[in-house]
């Protein structure tokens, strides 16, 4: 009978030790914000015209009325072959549950149904967009929330840079991140001033393994500016220099964006 008590007392403190854990982690993780990038591919005026006015009039202050106080609206600058092809919208989320119980509002959301009519009742023969993939991602643990700049300049002369770095393993890609994290990385970007606005790992979407992050600038020579500072600080020489980190990218891709005038950032 002391022996089945002994047992039961290990697996209780097990138990307990595990429920701490569990409530720990989730706690911990809970600080971390999710992303979702939406990209809409348009083939014509018409389609970017009806995107607008239901991102605008409907998506945006319903998302508000959800309990998202910012979302970011995109599109590509004048010289990328993408220019009237793309938009990107950038909704953070304070938790999964936020992200997951979403749909579910907007469908019982009479003011959005009734203000995006347009978009939502499109004909099958003339859509509001070709289609749109979406991408979540969460925050990195040491650049846990979105953060909002904050500039003077015209909405058309802000430059926001969206980055996606894909790995050749899931191994190579966490070492890519811990690069970011703790390594020193995003420390570099805050220090010469580059505006970070997310830093994400994707948890769905294509091209996984992948991070996903976004800086911004007050201009195109601010942009140009900033990165020939981050390519001459001698912390990145150094970092990057290190063989732990060599080949944890496989491959990258930049996209030079400027915010819509009803972004909210």
């Amino acid at each position: 009978m002391e022996k089945i008590k002994i047992v039961f007392k290990s697996l209780l403190t097990l138990l307990l030790f595990m429920l701490v854990s569990a409530n720990s982690i989730g706690a911990s993780a809970g600080k971390q914000m999710y992303y979702e990038v939406k990209i809409y591919t348009i083939n014509s005026a018409t389609q970017e015209t009806l995107m607008d006015t239901y991102l605008k009039d409907a998506y945006l202050p319903a998302l508000h009325r959800a309990g998202i106080p910012v979302v970011g609206v995109f599109k590509p600058i004048e010289t990328d072959t993408a220019f009237g092809k793309m938009i990107y919208v950038l909704i953070p989320y304070k938790s999964l549950d936020q992200y997951g119980q979403l749909p579910e509002k907007l469908a019982k959301d009479q003011v959005y149904l009734q203000a995006g009519k347009a978009f939502i009742d499109a004909p099958y023969s003339t859509p509001a967009f070709v289609r749109y993939e979406s991408i979540l991602s969460k925050a990195f643990s040491s650049f846990p929330e979105i953060v909002v700049p904050k500039f003077t300049t015209a909405p058309s002369e802000r430059i926001y840079e969206y980055r996606s770095y894909e790995s050749a393993t899931e191994a190579k890609a966490d070492k890519k991140i811990y690069m970011f994290n703790d390594a020193g990385e995003i420390g570099i970007f805050k220090s010469i001033g580059a505006n970070p606005v997310f830093y994400g790992k994707v948890l769905l979407g294509s091209k996984m393994p992948r991070l996903l992050y976004m800086t911004t600038y007050a201009d195109m020579k601010s942009h140009d500016d900033h990165w020939v500072a981050f390519r001459n600080h001698p912390e990145w020489k150094r970092l990057s220099g290190l063989d732990e980190y060599k080949n944890t990218t496989s491959k990258t891709a930049a996209f030079l964006l400027h915010p819509t005038s009803y972004s909210d950032f």
